[in-house]
């Protein structure tokens, strides 16, 4: 681990580190503050840019659907380049100069838009420039976090920032709707750029000095970093398998949610209002997730909650197309499957990326992270895609139990692979001592040699 988390510990006379309470650390507080505030912030803009589009623009269905990919497109066109050059910056520079951008950004959209300046392709961009600058939020608090906390505080420190993922992503969009609901679109932009300026003033206060990685005086170029991130992720068993469990999973919930989103209407007669508590069942159920994984993987080991939390989220779908009856009779069992698949679903990110963290040295983090988040999304579009043409061909029953038990595919992946056979300790980086916590490393024997 890096060694700027070891000044967060105390020494006791024997010369060994006493972990300090993780709240007690004004600068891991700070960066949960600003961590909090920017998701709110990005999950609010989510629907308020769309419904900018439509209330104040008159964006039809197919103009809308290209805003939401502008959008979406940077985590795709950038992740690679965002973890290669996150890695070499010091990670709260990169957040505060992130939220002064989409600060700026939504603030010109509402000025635009209360002066009736704004066009539809100025939105494009400013959607496109707040999803990027997002990305490159996303991935330096990821790696801020090793930074910023001793090793035996990676779990809990991690739980903490996802689980305010969680509630943002829950809280998030609806307040945007208010917003846009009781003020106005622009307005609402405004609104929303204040939780950017929150996370600015916040993450600016972080005092720690974060130790970074050297830079030699012939830095090597961007794709030549960008290689070596892939190479170690490709070349480390546990993150190779985290990146095809990933892709495994997203590509069939991708498939799962496009038959899933008709299925509930059509087959089950349920209304919209209806779909949407069902579905938004899975947000208090991540933040079941966020909680049990600082306490289950230190309790039972990490293997076992992470084989287990896999198969009973993923499996939950599976007695979906059973499903008949009144909303009376099917509403509250999709409730509980939401909740169900959103628990283990937390606690399965929660403890991989406590996992991918421990394994993955600090000049490596911001690659790792940013490589596999763009392996495991970059197949959500043709799992889309299928999805659709299965529930064409073989109708939604049959399809939607294809798509769920194609997700099965993940836990299996893991089971097969050394990330099973975890313990309670993480693992440490490839050439370090041991684990993170003592004993021996489960993945050290797997590695091929030489790289």
């Amino acid at each position: 681990m890096p060694s700027a988390s070891s000044s967060s510990s105390a020494v006791s006379d024997s010369g060994r580190p006493v972990p300090s309470r993780l709240w007690r650390d004004g600068d891991f507080r700070r960066l949960w503050v600003g961590q909090t505030a920017s998701q709110l912030g990005e999950h609010a803009s989510l629907v308020v840019l769309p419904l900018f589009a439509v209330l104040t623009l008159d964006a039809g269905a197919g103009q809308l659907g290209v805003l939401r990919a502008v959008g979406q497109a940077p985590v795709l066109l950038l992740s690679l380049f965002v973890g290669a050059w996150v890695d070499s910056w010091r990670t709260r520079t990169v957040m505060v100069l992130t939220d002064a951008g989409r600060t700026l950004a939504l603030g010109a959209a509402a000025v635009a838009g209360l002066l009736d300046g704004l066009g539809l392709s100025g939105l494009f961009v400013i959607a496109f420039v707040v999803g990027g600058l997002s990305v490159f939020f996303d991935v330096a608090y990821q790696v801020s976090v090793v930074r910023l906390v001793t090793s035996d505080q990676l779990l809990r420190g991690n739980s903490t920032l996802e689980g305010s993922r969680s509630a943002a992503q829950i809280g998030g969009p609806a307040l945007g709707g208010a917003l846009v609901s009781l003020l106005s679109a622009p307005i609402a932009a405004a609104s929303s750029a204040l939780f950017f300026t929150l996370s600015f003033l916040s993450i600016r206060r972080i005092r720690r000095v974060e130790s970074i990685p050297e830079r030699s005086d012939r830095p090597p170029r961007v794709w030549r970093r960008i290689y070596e991130g892939l190479r170690f992720v490709v070349g480390e068993t546990s993150l190779r398998t985290v990146c095809l469990a990933s892709a495994a999973f997203q590509f069939s919930f991708a498939a799962l949610m496009t038959v899933y989103l008709l299925f509930l209407p059509r087959e089950l007669h349920l209304s919209g209002t209806a779909v949407g508590l069902a579905i938004a069942a899975m947000g208090p159920g991540a933040l079941l997730g966020s909680v049990l994984a600082a306490r289950l993987p230190r309790r039972f080991g990490y293997g076992v909650v992470l084989m287990s939390a896999a198969a009973l989220g993923d499996g939950a779908f599976l007695g979906v197309p059973a499903l008949h009856g009144s909303a009376a009779v099917t509403l509250p069992v999709l409730l509980a499957v939401n909740f169900v698949f959103g628990a283990g679903g937390q606690l399965v990110n929660v403890t991989v990326m406590a996992v991918r963290q421990a394994v993955t040295p600090d000049g490596m983090q911001g690659r790792a992270a940013a490589t596999i988040t763009f392996v495991g999304i970059g197949l959500t579009p043709l799992g889309s895609l299928l999805g659709g043409f299965l529930a064409e061909q073989w109708g939604l029953r049959t399809s939607l139990l294809v798509t769920a038990a194609g997700m099965m595919a993940s836990p299996v992946l893991m089971a097969l692979s050394p990330l099973a056979r975890l313990g309670r300790e993480l693992p440490g980086p490839r050439g370090s001592r041991g684990p993170v916590e003592g004993g021996r490393s489960p993945f050290t024997m797997r590695i091929p040699k030489g790289k």
